[in-house]
């Protein structure tokens, strides 16, 4: 019996996410068995500060890549939009799960339906921000920091009237009860990869033995939505966003937000084409979108 040592933030959440591998390799894996190996990050530790202050995305899987590269473990599950845009040949993304519900939501305190400005709404993210202020103009945006249960005791605390949280989060942790409103992704576009897991090997490792997890249907979104923040070279700080979803077997449509910093503008586009050209399409949105807000 071969063990596989799959590594993972600690928190709830992240734990739920990598047994969801664990499960299948346990399932559908014979001859192996799976160990989670959960590991603190940087990002986990600095909860005072927001990301893009503290060097972005990246802070969430360093010590995940340190363990994969030093063998300690053989496998790493990260949800896809805390993932930088350089990964390390020495330990590429070997696959992409089925995607969860892409939607940001807006979860408010136990017992109040509508948000009604009583408190700040918790944003993590300059991209929520930004689009929430086109839903509810006169709200009251606080920075928010931590795992998602640690955000809905802060909301329940009194401390926010109102959090806005990725509904893919929420489901997998069994909260979906706790979601007041689903924004629709054209109201608030999500974040690249979204509601997607993604796994890390080593280079030169057969990871055949996982392809019936891995969701062949979604790396072509994933290609899309990553070409577009590659291209338009999107952290954190900016607000930047992209959504890709299949039409039918040969076409995907991509919707983007984009945000320049010079005007102040920001704008909405989608384009739609072959699924084939997956990659092609995420770039042409990108240089539309950001000629249009720029008003090149």
């Amino acid at each position: 019996m071969k063990k596989i040592r799959i590594g993972t933030r600690k928190s709830r959440l992240a734990c739920i996410q990598a047994q969801m591998l664990a499960d299948y390799i346990e399932k559908y894996c014979e001859g192996y068995e799976a160990e989670l190996v959960t590991v603190m990050t940087t990002g986990d530790r600095i909860q005072t500060k927001r990301l893009d202050e503290i060097g972005g995305k990246g802070l969430f899987v360093k010590e995940l890549d340190t363990f994969l590269l030093e063998g300690r473990t053989d496998l790493s599950v990260h949800s896809l939009k805390d993932m930088p845009m350089e990964i390390s040949p020495e330990i590429p993304i070997i696959g992409f799960s089925r995607r969860e519900d892409a939607r940001d939501v807006l979860v408010l305190p136990r017992g109040i339906s509508e948000y009604d400005y009583q408190g700040p709404v918790g944003c993590s993210s300059n991209r929520r921000s930004l689009q929430l202020k086109d839903i509810y103009p006169e709200v009251q945006i606080k920075t928010i920091r931590g795992n998602v249960l640690t955000r809905l005791d802060k909301l329940d605390q009194g401390e926010y009237g109102g959090l806005v949280l990725a509904a893919a989060g929420l489901k997998r942790l069994g909260l979906s009860g706790r979601i007041s409103r689903y924004f629709t992704v054209n109201e608030m576009v999500p974040a690249a990869g979204q509601g997607v897991l993604c796994v890390q090997g080593r280079a030169g490792e057969d990871y055949g033995f996982l392809r019936g997890f891995f969701d062949e249907e979604i790396r072509e979104c994933v290609a899309a939505e990553r070409a577009y923040i590659a291209y338009l070279n999107g952290g954190c700080s900016l607000p930047m966003g992209v959504y890709a979803n299949i039409l039918d077997e040969t076409r995907i449509r991509v919707l983007g937000l984009y945000y320049d910093e010079e005007n102040g503008r920001y704008g909405k586009w989608h384009v739609s084409g072959k699924r084939s050209e997956a990659e092609a399409l995420g770039i042409s949105l990108a240089q539309e979108l950001k000629e249009s807000v720029k008003g090149v």
